[in-house]
């Protein structure tokens, strides 16, 4: 794994288990696709009589079809689980987030650390003049 970090055996398993979802339901939907398009077209060898052949098939092309809206809603729980997953090991970008704000929450406390100190001085100089001035004043 050369520049890439091993990741655990129960991550891998579940990427696996992601990729292997993905293909089942890919080829499923493909699958059903292609077969409600040979019904559509009326391709197939049938003994049946056109009426009851024809109902046979818009009956399978309707449980097909719902074949397809399952895959597609399992794609749709797939994609909802794969976004989970990388909300909840994603570490490392919420690492960052954590450190680059903090960097500048030290900065903005360093910045007003700096003026309150400064407004201390000024503070202290201030009662330091109005000390002088009172002790050495002649309205006493």
């Amino acid at each position: 794994m050369s520049g890439q970090r091993a990741l655990p055996q129960s991550k891998e398993a579940l990427l696996k288990s992601y990729q292997t979802r993905l293909k089942d339901d890919v080829k499923s939907i493909l699958e059903n696709f292609e077969e409600t398009v040979k019904l559509a077209r009326g391709e197939g060898d049938s003994q049946l009589s056109k009426t009851t052949q024809c109902e046979q098939d818009t009956y399978e092309m309707q449980v097909r079809a719902a074949n397809i809206v399952r895959a597609f809603e399992s794609l749709m729980k797939l994609v909802s689980d794969i976004k989970q997953y990388l909300i909840l090991n994603d570490f490392h970008s919420v690492n960052e987030a954590i450190a680059t704000n903090s960097q500048l929450f030290r900065a903005t406390q360093r910045d007003c650390d700096k003026k309150l100190m400064k407004l201390r001085d000024e503070m202290a100089l201030d009662l330091y003049d109005l000390e002088e001035e009172y002790y050495t004043s002649i309205f006493k």
